[in-house]
């Protein structure tokens, strides 16, 4: 269960409920009323549904997870930490020495190095704990009052660090005095400590908006930057998850209803031989017993190989053979080196069906069907082509069935726009269904060679 809501970032309690669309998209009360209950990212319903209370236990898991993550990450923190403030110290540097030689300043390079390095340097070892902070406690909408109060606090935190650090350097502090860099803590000249109160004083004031606004904002912005993009990017991966888990979705149920389909018609031409042949109408249960434990054996599959898909096809075939007897030709062209290819399952099944069905069960005389796979490009184009009377008497329902509908859903969810299926009708008569989609070796090696989507 998510904790925040994503259109105010509060924090929702455990207890208490929350909006969620199908995407499982989350919102307060008010960020739903406010969008009418439409989910403000995907369009979906906002729909009330109870949290549950997350135990300690899940709670302190979750912490320990986050704090394994900082750990695991711990030295790239302080490696780009000390990486990051070297370069913007020598460049510090190169800026400030050609400033000294333009106004005619004697100061030396190693005088301008000493006094930037101390400076800047100091920052490094900060850097981590800041960044870790700032990743603990973020900024949201509903909590950036308190927040900010905290990270005011920790900011003055950081300069009093910053400049205790500073200050034990030889350039840490400016001594009015003797009008030079030396040391805070340490008086080389009576060889004596310093006051320490006069001097943090002096340094805290005069670096406090540097190293809040300069600095310690800096990291902070660095460190929210990066835990956003890191929860759009698993916002981003959720999403894509939650698509191909619909797309699956969508395929298994335009599948579970193409073999119903193609098994009723099938127990239709049983039903029709049974008081005019019974023995052909026996050969075809026993095809029909044959095509029923491939449906069961390939419930779950949506990729397959076309030598595979077209086993399928031949036992379907083998039935409407019995019934058809010598009215129907079946003629098969097919490319060896696309034998391996990807296909979706039972994508020729249901263009065959209405071939027999719409073509050859209309004809008086013998009838042909031709299948037809071949390689062109990197395209793999399969052909479904009967001598029927063509689509003159029978076009709606051709063009409109089922079949032919659930298979291009399919193909357009499967390949999107990398796909066509074109119904071509010849004024002679016939009908071609051409159907074109990416060539792709099967590359399972199962038992079935066949990609299930539960894998």
């Amino acid at each position: 269960m998510k904790t925040e809501c994503e259109g105010c970032t509060r924090a929702l309690p455990d207890d208490g409920e929350a909006f969620s669309c199908f995407h499982d998209c989350t919102f307060c009360a008010d960020c739903a009323a406010r969008t009418q209950n439409v989910c403000p990212n995907c369009a979906g319903e906002l729909v009330r549904r109870p949290r549950r209370r997350i135990s300690a236990e899940r709670q302190k898991t979750a912490t320990n997870r986050e704090e394994v993550q900082i750990r695991n990450h711990s030295g790239l923190i302080w490696a780009v930490s000390f990486g990051a403030w070297t370069l913007v110290s020598l460049a510090a540097v190169a800026t400030i020495y050609q400033l000294y030689r333009r106004v005619g300043s004697g100061t030396s390079l190693a005088v301008v190095a000493g006094m930037e390095f101390s400076q800047i340097l100091a920052y490094a070892p900060l850097t981590p704990f800041v960044f870790t902070f700032a990743l603990r406690f973020p900024l949201q909408r509903g909590n950036w009052k308190k927040r900010s109060l905290l990270h005011l606090a920790a900011g003055l935190v950081f300069t009093l660090a910053h400049i205790s650090l500073r200050g034990v350097t030889p350039y840490g502090y400016w001594d009015p005095k003797y009008r030079e860099w030396t040391s805070a803590i340490w008086d080389s000249h009576v060889h004596a400590f310093r006051a320490p109160w006069g001097v943090l004083k002096s340094m805290f004031l005069a670096s406090v908006v540097d190293d809040v606004t300069g600095a310690y904002i800096t990291i902070v912005l660095i460190a929210h930057a990066l835990l956003y993009y890191r929860r759009y990017r698993e916002r981003e991966l959720r999403a894509t998850q939650l698509e191909a888990q619909l797309a699956k979705v969508r395929l298994q149920a335009l599948k579970s209803q193409l073999q119903p389909h193609f098994l009723f018609n099938t127990m239709h031409s049983i039903s029709a031989l049974m008081f005019t042949d019974v023995g052909a109408a026996d050969r075809m249960m026993s095809g029909l017993s044959d095509l029923l434990r491939i449906s069961l054996e390939t419930a779950e599959t949506q990729i397959t190989s076309l030598s595979r898909e077209l086993e399928c096809v031949n036992c379907y075939l083998e039935i409407e053979k019995v019934r058809f007897e010598e009215r129907m030709n079946i003629i098969l062209e097919i490319a060896p080196e696309a034998l391996d290819a990807q296909v979706p399952h039972l994508l020729l099944q249901p263009l065959v069906d209405n071939a027999v069905k719409h073509g050859i069960s209309k004809l008086p005389a013998a009838g042909e069907i031709r299948i037809t796979v071949k390689l062109n490009e990197d395209k793999l184009q399969l052909e479904v082509k009967d001598n029927g009377p063509g689509m003159r008497q029978t076009q709606t329902r051709r063009t409109n069935g089922l079949g032919l509908r659930n298979t291009r859903e399919r193909l357009e969810t499967l390949y999107g726009k990398n796909q066509s299926l074109e119904v071509v009708c010849p004024p002679q008569g016939g009908v071609t269904v051409r159907v074109c989609i990416p060539f792709q070796l099967q590359q399972d090696e199962s038992p079935m060679g066949l990609l299930r989507t539960g894998d």
